[in-house]
């Protein structure tokens, strides 16, 4: 099928060295080659360095091996970390005190008079006999701990616990003293009474204060509380860890059992149970009645009962509640303060509402309340979630002229800011500023950082802040492994997610709501719906009520699916449970009614955001828009962007490309121009889709002159035109018939190192084949096939439709006949397909009367595969 090619018109691309125009013979080897995905490897070399990373900080953070009781025995574990022998879990410290710890041990060991003259004042309150065994608990190394105090058991027994732990934390050993209690609570299995309320509420104020809520939990769920008689300081402590911790329900059985009980609670402890409610959601009837009680028992609301109200409503997107509440109280005479005015402004910037957070600056500086840090920050969270990342840039600057410095949650919003819109390499060059400025980053700095990099696949750079992050001694923590979680979820490679989750257990980081909510993502994302509800149930097992973002997480799952009447069903089970659906929930709604393309169910959230029942957040408004974009219809994506207008948010480019794309393909050209100057005008730059997109409409007009000057407008830009960009031209030359234009953008297109795919190879064998050039057709087939772009079964039928639209049904069956020669690769099952395809369309033409009495059947010679009517019975 090799054939001349017309001296008329240029030829496809050859090799520089070859200016001939007579024949395609290009060697495929001068095609640039496309870069292959990232293999599985890179993937796991990202995990093997977050495990070295992990093992470093580790080893620079723990000298000690780990412990071994009589009631364990050792496990193998990927990292050396030292734990608590009851809790298992890692004991953590900040550098400063650690360093003064190591210090103090140094001159013990080294004191060959082993003097304790200077603590004697500190520890006045203890006998002879506990400072003897203090200081042979304080010599003795963390490792070693557990095998003295099996040795010293009967003279353990017969000293004061609690004087012990109190000598322990006096001389700043906390840890051991951890240990201690630990020790006599395994001891004591059988009789925990032995422990007695002063050692148990040393051990409560001692965690509270060195913020260990999680191993608080776990050792007070150990130990039956409810059988003692504390103080209630040591309750309201135990109270917190389980807020903090995520234990809600324990939390609110011990309460109750305190109202029942007493001790009579404090303004703290109410203030800690308002937090509780706040994070189990659900609870604005129960945090209305316990302010009432609060108020009852003569307690004056302070600004922490303020600031749990307004983080309760924040979670529940409670705004109205939040801000009705606000000004009852400030009716009765309250005076805000710095922390109930910042904990508003948090409220107002996780929904992106920047105008009522200026509001709320307006006030605080009316009322002789001079913002500070936290302050600017909410003001940045505000600008950046309503898409004003410039305006909340800016603001920096003015922090400075007030004399409030940024800190590092200051850049962190903006970093976060720019990454989720995709201006990586902005918010990276913030990053360098913030170290640049004395900034230390922390992990969660650097988790910031990691999230946005797997999300743009730049793996690299990703192994480089990972060797930074080590180099810096930040340990991986539970977000950053959360993280890593995410990147492998959002590309369903459910394999090396349950690898993350594994290595993190071992690690001995305990799986979060968010572990769990993730990898329910993971598994649904890639059609597992059974290993998701798997993982639902390990979590309610791990002691985690469902919350909203639980089920969002499923939502998502379904989302993905487009199983919109589960999705639904998954709403109304929220609204059963008690649970108020935010503005994720409804937009993940929206996402899988788009998938299916399900208008109805798009326009009853639609008409509920119109309606003013549902907060038209800038996150939901979004949704919507791109929910009607995907179902292409123009006058719901017109009026979505209409809302978004309205609402004073500020548009990015997605919008407005996707407003270009919409408007061009409903030939509302004058439309799309406006979206390009209010680009302009909005101080945005257009990027490569936004020049993709105004190539397609003229393309698709027909103005294929105006798409090429489009095309030379990106080269002169910074961007950089993509196979998407030269095949959209092409298409317009095809469709105008300028098949020299055509091959000669193609030729263009190679010399920039971009190497056509199967889509370009199609499109010029469309405008050939619909012109009847069909040798040159077969010239572009032998071209695809010797530069291994293998033709498919399209290719094939657009030829067959040259064909047919020519009425050279002869020609058809003998090209059909003749493909498997030139492409064995080519597939039986298609082959006969292509010539049911000829036969249906050579039967419609006929009333009635046989094929073959229509197409006479050419003759058999060498080459001509006769086994091709086979496939074309008689329809009589």
């Amino acid at each position: 099928m090799e054939a001349t090619i017309l001296t008329n018109r240029p030829p496809l691309p050859k090799p520089p060295t070859s200016q001939s125009n007579l024949r395609m013979k290009v060697d495929r080897t001068n095609l640039p080659v496309l870069p292959p995905p990232p293999p599985s490897i890179l993937y796991d070399s990202i995990i093997d360095r977050l495990l070295q990373v992990s093992s470093s900080a580790q080893g620079s953070n723990n000298t000690t091996k780990p412990i071994t009781t009589q009631n364990s025995k050792p496990k193998t574990k990927s990292l050396q970390i030292t734990r608590t022998p009851l809790t298992s879990l890692p004991i953590t410290s900040s550098p400063p005190y650690n360093y003064y710890q190591e210090q103090k041990r140094h001159r013990l060991k080294n004191s060959n008079t082993r003097s304790h003259d200077d603590n004697d004042d500190k520890l006045a309150f203890m006998p002879p006999s506990c400072k003897s065994m203090l200081n042979s608990i304080v010599d003795e190394p963390l490792s070693s701990l557990n095998t003295f105090f099996d040795t010293v058991k009967f003279e353990l027994t017969q000293l004061d616990f609690a004087s012990l732990l109190k000598g322990l934390d006096v001389l700043g050993n906390w840890e051991k003293a951890l240990f201690l209690f630990e020790w006599l609570v395994l001891n004591n299995a059988e009789n925990t009474t032995k422990l007695g309320n002063q050692a148990i509420e040393m051990m409560a104020w001692i965690l509270g204060r060195e913020s260990q809520h999680l191993i608080a939990s776990r050792l007070f769920d150990v130990i039956p509380i409810k059988d003692y008689s504390l103080d209630v300081r040591a309750y309201t402590t135990i109270l917190n860890a389980y807020s903090q911790s995520g234990k809600y329900e324990s939390a609110v059985s011990l309460f109750e059992h305190i109202n029942e009980n007493g001790p009579s609670p404090t303004l703290v402890t109410y203030n800690v149970m308002l937090a509780v409610y706040g994070k189990m959601g659900r609870s604005w009837n129960k945090i209305l009645g316990l302010l009432d009680v609060t108020k009852k028992r003569g307690f004056e609301f302070d600004d922490f009962t303020c600031s749990s109200v307004f983080t309760a409503c924040g979670r529940d997107g409670l705004l109205e509640e939040a801000k009705n509440f606000f000004a009852d109280l400030k009716s009765q005479g309250y005076v805000p303060g710095m922390c109930a005015y910042n904990s508003l402004l948090k409220l107002f910037a996780k929904s992106g509402i920047y105008s009522e957070a200026l509001a709320v600056l307006k006030e605080m500086e009316e009322s002789d309340c001079p913002p500070d840090l936290e302050t600017y920050n909410q003001l940045v969270a505000a600008y950046v979630t309503a898409g004003f990342h410039e305006e909340g840039t800016a603001l920096i600057g003015t922090m400075i002229s007030k004399g409030v410095l940024p800190n590092v949650i200051t850049y962190m919003n903006l970093i976060c800011g720019y990454g989720k819109v995709g201006k990586v390499d902005k918010a990276l060059s913030l990053f360098n500023l913030m170290k640049e400025s004395g900034c230390v980053p922390h992990v969660h700095t650097f988790n910031t950082i990691l999230v946005m990099l797997a999300k743009t696949s730049r793996y690299e750079k990703m192994m480089e802040i990972l060797r930074e992050m080590e180099s810096y001694g930040c340990a991986p923590d539970r977000t950053t492994w959360n993280a890593m979680l995410c990147m492998f979820r959002d590309r369903g490679m459910r394999k090396h997610a349950h690898r993350i989750f594994q290595e993190m257990k071992n690690c001995g980081i305990d799986p979060d709501r968010d572990t769990f909510h993730t990898l329910m993502q993971a598994f649904g994302r890639t059609g597992l719906g059974s290993d998701a509800a798997k993982v639902h149930d390990g979590m309610m097992k791990s002691g985690y009520t469902p919350c909203v973002r639980t089920y969002n997480a499923l939502l998502d799952a379904l989302a993905h699916q487009g199983d919109w009447k589960a999705a639904e069903s998954v709403i109304l089970d929220m609204r059963k449970k008690g649970f108020k659906p935010n503005d994720k929930s409804y937009s993940l709604m929206l996402h899988c009614y788009a998938t299916r393309r399900y208008l109805r169910g798009i326009d009853m959230i639609a008409n509920e955001i119109y309606n003013g029942h549902i907060f038209p957040s800038w996150l939901l408004l979004k949704s919507l828009f791109r929910a009607n974009f995907k179902c292409r219809s123009l006058m719901r994506t017109e009026r979505a962007f209409q809302e978004l207008q309205k609402n004073g948010y500020k548009l990015d480019l997605v919008v407005y490309n996707s407003m270009i794309a919409i408007c061009s393909r409903n030939k509302m050209y004058v439309r799309a121009h406006e979206m390009l100057d209010l680009i302009q005008e909005s101080g945005l730059q257009p990027n490569l889709i936004t020049y993709n997109c105004l190539i397609d409409m003229y393309a698709t007009a027909g103005e294929c002159w105006k798409a090429e000057e489009m095309l030379k407008s990106i080269q002169k830009s910074r961007e950089k035109p993509n196979i998407v960009s030269y095949n959209t031209v092409i298409k317009g030359f095809c469709r105008k018939g300028l098949m020299n234009d055509a091959t000669r953008i193609l030729s263009e297109m190679t010399i920039q190192g971009i190497r056509p795919c199967i889509i370009t190879f199609n499109t010029i064998v469309a405008g050939y084949a619909r012109k009847g050039c069909f040798t040159e057709v077969n010239d572009v087939i032998s071209y695809m096939i010797k530069n291994n772009c293998r033709p498919c079964e399209l290719t094939y039928k657009t030829v067959v439709d040259g064909y047919r639209k020519a009425e050279k049904y002869d020609e058809a069956i003998y090209f059909v006949s003749e493909i498997r020669k030139m492409d064995n690769s080519f597939d039986e099952p298609s082959l006969q397909r292509l010539a049911s395809y000829i036969r249906a369309t050579m039967n419609s033409r006929t009333e009635g009367g046989s094929i073959r009495h229509m197409v006479s059947r050419p003759k058999d010679g060498p080459g001509m595969d006769t086994s091709l009517y086979a496939y074309m019975p008689d329809p009589l």
